[in-house]
């Protein structure tokens, strides 16, 4: 799940670029007049739509995502567990032998 973390924070991390560029192209836009300015005007709103559009999408794939591995967690926690029981069992196990092996010396 490490992976995936770190690649939702790189995807959001690309989102908010967008971000920053749109709004430096809110500031250049400000500055044209004219024909230029009204084109200018219709890509940055574009532009905005298709940001909130992969904000929405990468919102929906991130939570499927971490439903999936709350899923998965939930059926192999179970296996977990009874694995640790055995793991300390066999520790245990382990203790007793060497303990058994000193005490005959």
């Amino acid at each position: 799940m490490a992976k995936e973390k770190s690649n939702f924070e790189e995807v959001e991390s690309i989102l908010q670029d967008i971000g920053t560029k749109i709004e430096h192209l809110i500031e250049k836009g400000a500055e044209a007049t004219g024909e230029a300015k009204v084109e200018i005007e219709n890509k940055i709103n574009a532009l905005r739509e298709n940001k909130t559009t992969l904000e929405e999408e990468f919102k929906k794939a991130k939570e499927k995502m971490e439903q999936a591995y709350q899923e998965k967690r939930e059926e192999i926690e179970p296996n977990l567990q009874e694995s640790k029981k055995h793991f300390l069992n066999a520790l245990e196990q382990i203790k007793l032998a060497i303990k058994a092996l000193f005490e005959k010396k």
